[in-house]
Protein backbone atom coordinates (compact mmCIF):
# COMPACT_ATOMS: atom_id res chain seq x y z
CA UNK A 1 0.00 0.00 0.00
CA UNK A 2 1.04 3.36 -0.83
CA UNK A 3 1.79 6.34 1.63
CA UNK A 4 -1.04 8.68 2.22
CA UNK A 5 -0.10 12.20 0.94
CA UNK A 6 -0.41 15.19 3.51
CA UNK A 7 0.75 18.41 3.60
CA UNK A 8 0.71 20.66 7.15
CA UNK A 9 1.71 23.81 8.65
CA UNK A 10 4.31 24.57 11.09
CA UNK A 11 3.80 28.17 12.87
CA UNK A 12 7.06 29.16 13.98
CA UNK A 13 7.62 29.33 17.99
CA UNK A 14 3.88 27.78 18.46
CA UNK A 15 3.22 24.20 19.67
CA UNK A 16 2.45 22.02 17.10
CA UNK A 17 0.44 19.12 17.94
CA UNK A 18 -2.15 16.69 15.79
CA UNK A 19 -2.85 13.09 15.64
CA UNK A 20 -3.50 10.51 12.84
CA UNK A 21 -5.31 6.67 13.49
CA UNK A 22 -3.30 4.22 11.51
CA UNK A 23 -6.19 1.65 10.14
CA UNK A 24 -6.18 -1.35 8.05
CA UNK A 25 -8.31 -1.60 4.90
CA UNK A 26 -11.50 -3.21 6.66
CA UNK A 27 -11.08 0.11 8.74
CA UNK A 28 -9.33 -1.74 11.98
CA UNK A 29 -7.12 0.35 13.99
CA UNK A 30 -4.04 -1.14 13.83
CA UNK A 31 -2.49 -2.01 17.38
CA UNK A 32 0.85 -0.44 17.64
CA UNK A 33 2.47 -2.57 20.79
CA UNK A 34 5.07 -4.05 18.51
CA UNK A 35 5.84 -0.86 16.84
CA UNK A 36 7.93 1.95 16.50
CA UNK A 37 7.63 5.56 14.85
CA UNK A 38 9.89 7.98 12.38
CA UNK A 39 9.69 10.85 11.14
CA UNK A 40 12.42 13.36 9.47
CA UNK A 41 11.70 16.84 8.04
CA UNK A 42 14.39 17.82 5.56
CA UNK A 43 14.79 20.33 2.63
CA UNK A 44 14.35 17.29 0.12
CA UNK A 45 14.59 13.92 -0.55
CA UNK A 46 17.98 11.67 0.46
CA UNK A 47 20.22 11.87 3.03
CA UNK A 48 22.27 14.57 1.96
CA UNK A 49 19.36 17.03 2.24
CA UNK A 50 19.76 19.48 5.17
CA UNK A 51 17.78 17.92 8.29
CA UNK A 52 15.34 20.16 10.27
CA UNK A 53 13.76 17.48 12.64
CA UNK A 54 14.66 13.59 13.30
CA UNK A 55 10.95 12.78 15.48
CA UNK A 56 10.92 9.40 17.32
CA UNK A 57 8.78 7.32 19.67
CA UNK A 58 11.32 8.12 22.01
CA UNK A 59 10.06 11.56 22.87
CA UNK A 60 12.35 14.73 23.58
CA UNK A 61 12.39 15.91 27.07
CA UNK A 62 10.11 18.85 25.52
CA UNK A 63 7.43 16.20 24.72
CA UNK A 64 8.48 17.09 20.46
CA UNK A 65 8.21 13.50 19.17
CA UNK A 66 5.26 11.24 18.20
CA UNK A 67 3.37 9.39 20.84
CA UNK A 68 1.98 5.93 19.91
CA UNK A 69 -0.91 6.70 22.61
CA UNK A 70 -2.28 9.67 20.61
CA UNK A 71 -1.12 13.43 21.12
CA UNK A 72 -3.16 13.34 24.66
CA UNK A 73 -0.47 10.21 25.46
CA UNK A 74 -3.94 8.38 27.00
CA UNK A 75 -4.95 5.67 24.44
CA UNK A 76 -4.53 2.44 24.31
CA UNK A 77 -1.74 1.17 21.70
CA UNK A 78 -4.64 -0.90 20.39
CA UNK A 79 -6.40 2.72 19.29
CA UNK A 80 -3.87 3.01 15.99
CA UNK A 81 -3.09 6.66 17.32
CA UNK A 82 0.06 8.99 16.62
CA UNK A 83 0.35 11.74 18.27
CA UNK A 84 2.86 13.91 16.19
CA UNK A 85 4.43 16.87 18.54
CA UNK A 86 6.59 19.47 18.13
CA UNK A 87 7.02 22.01 21.06
CA UNK A 88 7.07 25.88 20.68
CA UNK A 89 10.68 25.77 21.34
CA UNK A 90 11.82 23.70 18.64
CA UNK A 91 9.19 24.94 15.82
CA UNK A 92 11.33 28.81 16.91
CA UNK A 93 14.47 27.19 15.45
CA UNK A 94 12.63 26.19 11.99
CA UNK A 95 13.92 28.60 9.39
CA UNK A 96 13.05 26.65 6.08
CA UNK A 97 10.01 27.69 3.98
CA UNK A 98 8.73 24.78 2.97
CA UNK A 99 10.59 20.82 3.25
CA UNK A 100 9.67 17.32 2.83
CA UNK A 101 8.46 14.99 5.28
CA UNK A 102 7.98 11.57 6.01
CA UNK A 103 6.60 8.88 9.10
CA UNK A 104 7.09 5.49 8.89
CA UNK A 105 6.25 2.88 11.16
CA UNK A 106 8.78 0.13 12.24
CA UNK A 107 8.17 -3.56 13.55
CA UNK A 108 11.15 -5.50 13.64
CA UNK A 109 12.38 -5.39 10.19
CA UNK A 110 9.18 -4.75 8.47
CA UNK A 111 8.79 -0.99 7.86
CA UNK A 112 5.66 0.78 6.70
CA UNK A 113 5.87 4.27 5.20
CA UNK A 114 2.81 5.95 6.35
CA UNK A 115 2.35 9.25 5.61
CA UNK A 116 4.51 11.50 3.61
CA UNK A 117 4.33 15.10 1.65
CA UNK A 118 5.31 18.59 2.16
CA UNK A 119 6.03 20.56 5.80
CA UNK A 120 5.30 24.51 5.58
CA UNK A 121 6.25 26.90 7.85
CA UNK A 122 4.74 29.84 8.41
CA UNK A 123 7.19 32.53 10.10
CA UNK A 124 6.31 34.24 13.16
CA UNK A 125 6.37 38.00 13.80
CA UNK A 126 6.48 37.54 17.85
CA UNK A 127 9.29 36.45 19.35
Amino acid sequence: MAAGKYTFIIEQGATTDFEVVWKDGAGTPINLSSYQARMQIRSGYGSSATLYANLSSSLDADGTGLNLSGSNGLNPLSSGSIGIFISAASSSNFTFGEARYDLEMVSGSYVTRLLEGKVKLSKEVTV
